[in-house]
């Protein structure tokens, strides 16, 4: 019995500073995954900068063209958008 308060407590902390900031976190990079479009200029993961030409979202790829050519890979590799940081510093 003395023990249950501790156990809420740590449940509490676990849904507050793991679990919620998690999923805030996945929904802030689904958005920006479906805000992709074509003309954005992006950087990967992998640290490739390029612009992206094709969207498909049957296999939720795009083509990115880099000053190397052109690069199909999946949405989730894109790391940032330079276009809205470009756009907000003009």
């Amino acid at each position: 019995m003395d023990q249950l308060p501790f156990l809420l407590l740590m449940v509490v902390v676990f849904v507050f500073f793991i679990i919620l900031p998690q999923q805030r976190r996945q929904k802030k990079e689904r958005n920006f995954m479906s805000s992709l479009k074509k003309g954005d200029r992006v950087i990967t993961k992998s640290g490739i900068h390029g612009k992206i030409t094709e969207l498909n979202d049957k296999d939720n790829t795009c083509v990115v063209e880099t000053l190397a050519g052109k690069i199909k890979m999946e949405r989730t590799a894109i790391s940032l958008d330079l276009s809205a940081k470009l756009n907000t510093k003009s």
